[in-house]
Protein backbone atom coordinates (compact mmCIF):
# COMPACT_ATOMS: atom_id res chain seq x y z
CA UNK A 1 0.00 0.00 0.00
CA UNK A 2 1.46 3.21 -1.18
CA UNK A 3 0.20 6.73 -0.32
CA UNK A 4 0.65 9.47 -2.80
CA UNK A 5 0.76 12.16 -0.38
CA UNK A 6 3.33 10.50 2.32
CA UNK A 7 6.70 11.77 2.36
CA UNK A 8 7.59 8.60 3.68
CA UNK A 9 6.20 6.68 0.81
CA UNK A 10 8.29 8.35 -1.38
CA UNK A 11 11.13 8.12 0.55
CA UNK A 12 10.58 4.30 0.17
CA UNK A 13 10.02 4.68 -3.27
CA UNK A 14 13.48 6.42 -4.36
CA UNK A 15 11.26 9.35 -5.11
CA UNK A 16 12.87 11.45 -2.14
CA UNK A 17 16.32 10.84 -1.47
CA UNK A 18 17.45 9.75 1.88
CA UNK A 19 20.06 8.54 3.71
CA UNK A 20 19.42 4.58 3.65
CA UNK A 21 21.15 1.96 6.39
CA UNK A 22 19.20 -0.54 6.09
CA UNK A 23 16.04 -2.28 3.78
CA UNK A 24 14.63 -5.65 3.33
CA UNK A 25 11.01 -6.64 1.88
CA UNK A 26 9.09 -5.07 4.86
CA UNK A 27 11.44 -2.28 6.05
CA UNK A 28 13.34 0.62 5.34
CA UNK A 29 15.68 2.77 7.91
CA UNK A 30 17.21 5.87 6.92
CA UNK A 31 19.15 8.87 8.67
CA UNK A 32 16.65 11.61 10.25
CA UNK A 33 17.27 14.82 8.11
CA UNK A 34 16.75 16.86 11.85
CA UNK A 35 18.85 14.62 14.03
CA UNK A 36 17.69 14.89 17.46
CA UNK A 37 21.15 12.93 18.96
CA UNK A 38 24.44 12.05 17.08
CA UNK A 39 22.79 8.78 16.04
CA UNK A 40 19.29 9.22 14.84
CA UNK A 41 17.71 6.81 12.58
CA UNK A 42 14.22 6.54 11.57
CA UNK A 43 12.72 2.62 10.94
CA UNK A 44 9.39 2.51 8.85
CA UNK A 45 7.32 -0.23 7.47
CA UNK A 46 7.04 -0.21 3.50
CA UNK A 47 3.44 0.08 3.54
CA UNK A 48 1.75 3.21 4.82
CA UNK A 49 0.41 2.66 8.11
CA UNK A 50 -0.76 6.09 9.86
CA UNK A 51 0.60 5.20 12.85
CA UNK A 52 0.63 2.55 16.05
CA UNK A 53 -3.01 2.74 15.69
CA UNK A 54 -3.12 0.93 12.30
CA UNK A 55 -1.18 -1.91 13.86
CA UNK A 56 -3.51 -5.42 13.47
CA UNK A 57 -2.80 -9.00 13.03
CA UNK A 58 -2.65 -8.83 8.91
CA UNK A 59 0.32 -6.26 9.44
CA UNK A 60 2.13 -6.83 12.67
CA UNK A 61 4.65 -8.44 11.04
CA UNK A 62 6.18 -5.14 9.67
CA UNK A 63 6.43 -3.71 13.58
CA UNK A 64 8.05 -6.74 14.64
CA UNK A 65 10.90 -6.80 11.88
CA UNK A 66 11.70 -3.22 13.02
CA UNK A 67 12.11 -4.24 16.58
CA UNK A 68 14.29 -7.11 15.26
CA UNK A 69 16.54 -4.88 13.82
CA UNK A 70 16.84 -1.87 15.58
CA UNK A 71 19.42 -3.91 18.15
CA UNK A 72 21.76 -5.13 15.30
CA UNK A 73 21.55 -1.58 14.04
CA UNK A 74 22.26 0.25 16.75
CA UNK A 75 25.30 -2.14 17.64
CA UNK A 76 26.54 -1.24 14.17
CA UNK A 77 26.44 2.60 15.18
CA UNK A 78 28.22 1.63 18.33
CA UNK A 79 25.34 2.70 20.60
CA UNK A 80 24.30 -0.75 21.91
CA UNK A 81 25.05 0.23 25.28
CA UNK A 82 22.21 3.04 25.69
CA UNK A 83 19.87 3.64 23.31
CA UNK A 84 16.01 5.21 23.06
CA UNK A 85 13.62 3.32 20.88
CA UNK A 86 10.53 5.43 20.45
CA UNK A 87 7.27 5.96 18.12
CA UNK A 88 4.88 9.01 18.50
CA UNK A 89 1.29 8.33 17.74
CA UNK A 90 -1.04 10.78 16.32
CA UNK A 91 -0.60 15.24 16.93
CA UNK A 92 -0.40 15.36 20.92
CA UNK A 93 1.90 12.42 20.83
CA UNK A 94 3.99 14.63 18.54
CA UNK A 95 3.64 12.28 15.62
CA UNK A 96 5.04 14.98 12.37
CA UNK A 97 4.69 12.54 9.55
CA UNK A 98 1.58 10.27 9.22
CA UNK A 99 3.40 7.05 8.46
CA UNK A 100 4.07 4.85 11.65
CA UNK A 101 7.97 5.03 11.86
CA UNK A 102 10.42 4.52 14.67
CA UNK A 103 13.09 6.99 16.01
CA UNK A 104 16.75 5.60 17.12
CA UNK A 105 18.47 7.77 18.94
CA UNK A 106 21.89 7.39 20.71
CA UNK A 107 25.28 8.24 20.86
CA UNK A 108 25.11 10.79 23.60
CA UNK A 109 23.32 10.24 27.46
CA UNK A 110 19.51 11.20 26.21
CA UNK A 111 17.37 12.98 29.33
CA UNK A 112 14.43 11.45 30.76
CA UNK A 113 11.18 11.75 29.16
CA UNK A 114 8.39 13.49 30.77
Amino acid sequence: MYDDNCVFCKIIAGQIPAGKVYEDDLIFAFHDINPAAPTHILFTPKIHMESLDSVNPSNIKYVSRILEKIPGIAASFGIAGGYRAVTNTGENGGQSVPHLHFHLLGGRKLGLLG
